[in-house]
């Protein structure tokens, strides 16, 4: 199966959830800017709606959307405990989580992105603020979902990130810097984030 990715972007979630599972994964870089990937390929014939990440299964389909994504990389190993069983109330509250991060706190962040206007920008911080104090307060155990490490976590990581890339101030949130570094001590977050060129060592 083949990633196509951008560093440090949403697809670092799949890339992590990948490392952690075991599943071996060709990586292709992809400039969202010129929609362009690393070999030269026009990635709108890859993915029309431009963004990463995206997944080549095996037998050639695409599959698009990281919330997707990381269930079906998770579902390919269900040993790993990634993801809850699929009919199970604890699959419903990881797929709340992982709507949450995805509507509430990934997509605030496009006006800081991508061009917003100063009114614009300063709107999305504060509503990336009062999202961030949300999940502030629902960090009562070690990850999202309690004392073990989800596909919600990889997300949430990966969102949470932009935040120092922003200037951000996250000092409020303490519960949160522990559990970024909790994950980033994970040797499946280490493996994504070194290959991505995101790891100083």
């Amino acid at each position: 199966m083949k990633l196509y990715y951008a560093p440090g972007a949403c697809s670092l979630s799949p890339h992590i959830v990948a490392c952690e599972a075991g599943i071996d994964l060709e990586l292709c870089k992809v400039d969202l800017r010129e929609k362009k990937t690393e070999d030269g390929a026009d990635f709108l014939e890859i993915n029309p709606k431009g963004f990463v990440p995206a997944l080549r299964i095996d037998d050639g389909e695409v599959l698009t959307e990281g919330p997707a994504i990381v269930q079906f990389l998770a579902d390919l190993k269900p040993d790993s405990g990634l993801a809850p069983p699929a009919g199970s109330r604890e699959r419903y509250r990881l797929q709340e989580w992982l709507n949450f991060i995805a509507a509430e706190l990934h997509k605030s962040f496009v006006p800081l992105f991508w061009g917003g206007t100063e009114t614009e920008k300063d709107h999305a911080r504060n509503k990336i603020r009062e999202r961030f104090d949300y999940v502030e307060e629902r960090l009562q155990h070690d990850y999202l979902l309690g004392d073990d490490f989800t596909v919600a976590d990889a997300y949430l990581f990966t969102i949470a990130n932009w935040l120092d890339r922003q200037d951000m101030d996250t000092s409020s949130w303490p519960r949160l810097q522990e559990f970024q570094e909790r994950v980033r001590q994970r040797p499946g977050a280490r493996k994504a984030l070194r290959e991505e060129g995101l790891l100083g060592d």
